[in-house]
């Protein structure tokens, strides 16, 4: 193939050389040529032919797809036109009817989190109003104390009662206060992005040290059972201060609902047992009192309650603490009796925390 100028045109030229088959003929040069113009004409014909459908059919494609999804998004704009216009106390439910089918699991998923909200929301307002009402009370005896520890004409005696009084109610509205800055520490799960390796022997004989003074004073013979601290499997993952409270709440309780006298000290055991095979360890508190029955023995977790027929005092968060810690660090708490067939049959409250993975005992 070759370029060529024949009488003033461009062309093109496909040549080739025949061998002649005769004595001495030379090879004979065969030459096919057209002009270049031709080519031109028929480049173009298939532009016009292939290209200019495009440029019309384009800006139609664009206009059928922007239509379709105009009119396909119509209904999200309406169902975010109406989240907009919603009181923030509104959480009621989505319609699901009027959404397109592959946006409904979506809209089941945000009705779902609408639910579980209105719950969270509404027992933080019942545990704000439990949470008032306790602490109204004692403030309430503080200031009718300091009324009358200011009335003239009162004798030296009057006023010490009122200040014992004063120095009661104190007492119990720290506790309460400091009751209710563990519950919500404990339910915010914070503290427990600092997991670590915790030995629960040496924060149970801690905990149990902090409270002899206490129990001594209540005629309560307090005492531990278990393995040493340096014995394998008493070591759970978590966070120290946390499940240290879970203990001391522990303690507390039974240390509260144990009737004790001099003549006849109640007991209460605290025991720890070490991992086994296919479960972790374990804490178990148990007492000598009046025990928990079968109808109660769920709603004594649940924040203020306390059990009828009983004098101790408390604010009725302490259990509610030890399921909320416990439910951080994936343990299950259960109550049962420690003998039946006792008059008094007791409480054993027994925490299973689960096996350390060798990645934290790493």
């Amino acid at each position: 193939l070759r370029d060529d100028v024949m009488q003033g045109f461009d062309i093109r030229v496909a040549y080739i050389w025949v061998p002649i088959d005769l004595p001495g003929a030379r090879p004979a040069l065969i030459q096919v040529a057209e002009t270049r113009e031709k080519r031109s004409v028929l480049a173009t014909e298939i532009v016009k032919g292939v290209m200019l459908p495009q440029f019309i059919m384009l800006p139609l494609a664009v206009a059928l797809v922007w239509f379709a999804l105009v009119r396909g998004v119509r209904p999200l704009s309406k169902l975010e036109e109406r989240i907009r216009a919603r009181r923030p106390d509104d959480l009621s439910p989505l319609d699901e009817r009027i959404v397109p089918v592959e946006v409904a699991p979506l809209v089941a998923s945000v009705n779902d989190l609408l639910n579980r909200l209105k719950e969270s929301i509404a027992l933080q307002k019942r545990f704000l109003a439990d949470a008032a009402h306790q602490l109204k009370t004692p403030l309430a005896g503080l200031r009718v104390q300091a009324d009358l520890a200011q009335r003239k004409g009162n004798d030296r005696e009057e006023i010490l009662r009122s200040l014992r009084q004063i120095e009661l109610a104190s007492v119990r509205a720290t506790h309460t206060v400091n009751q209710l800055l563990s519950l919500a520490r404990a339910e915010a799960g914070g503290l427990l992005t600092s997991r670590s390796p915790c030995n629960l022997v040496r924060l149970t004989q801690e905990v149990i040290d902090d409270s002899v003074t206490r129990a001594l004073a209540q005629s309560i013979d307090l005492g531990y059972e278990g393995p040493a601290r340096d014995a394998p499997g008493v070591t759970v993952d978590g966070n120290s201060l946390l499940i240290t409270e879970l203990i001391r709440n522990l303690v507390d309780n039974a240390i509260n609902y144990t009737p004790s006298s001099a003549d006849r000290p109640g007991v209460v055991t605290v025991r720890v047992q070490a991992t086994r095979a296919g479960s972790g360890p374990s804490l178990q508190v148990e007492d000598s009192g009046p025990g928990i029955a079968p109808a109660e023995r769920e709603r004594v977790f649940q924040p203020f309650h306390r059990s009828l027929g009983t004098s101790a005092e408390g604010s009725g968060l302490g259990l509610s603490i030890v399921r909320e810690i416990a439910a951080q660090h994936g343990a299950q708490v259960t109550v049962e009796d420690v003998d039946p067939v006792l008059p008094q049959p007791g409480a054993r409250f027994i925490v299973r925390f689960p096996k350390l993975s060798p990645v934290s005992r790493a």
